[in-house]
């Protein structure tokens, strides 16, 4: 049986406020009845449980939005495998909005 795994989200560069103005989120992950084990699965339970508008905004597809970089500790997703990085307790997962109204 697996634990439960404990990470900290991260969002900056306006994309907090999507989640009402929330920067950092401390978060337990389910690890039974709907397990979330990559990044792929955390993108859709962050959907569920901390997006609070305008989801078009934050994903497109089954990915975060074009113009959102995503640091999983510390390192450019790409680097990780992006929507494949296997989670990790204690990871830390950053999410920077780098477009800006004018």
């Amino acid at each position: 049986m697996a634990a439960p795994t404990a990470i900290r989200l991260e969002f900056g560069g306006g994309a907090e406020l999507l989640f009402d103005g929330v920067k950092e989120h401390q978060v337990t992950l389910p690890s039974q009845s709907d397990p979330v084990r990559d990044m792929k699965q955390l993108l859709i339970w962050i959907q569920r449980n901390l997006l609070k508008e305008r989801p078009e905004l934050f994903v497109q597809g089954e990915s975060v939005r074009p113009g959102i970089l995503v640091l999983i500790n510390d390192a450019d997703w790409e680097l990780m495998g992006e929507l494949d990085y296997q989670l990790q307790d204690q990871d830390s997962i950053v999410f920077i909005s780098t477009l800006h109204g004018g």
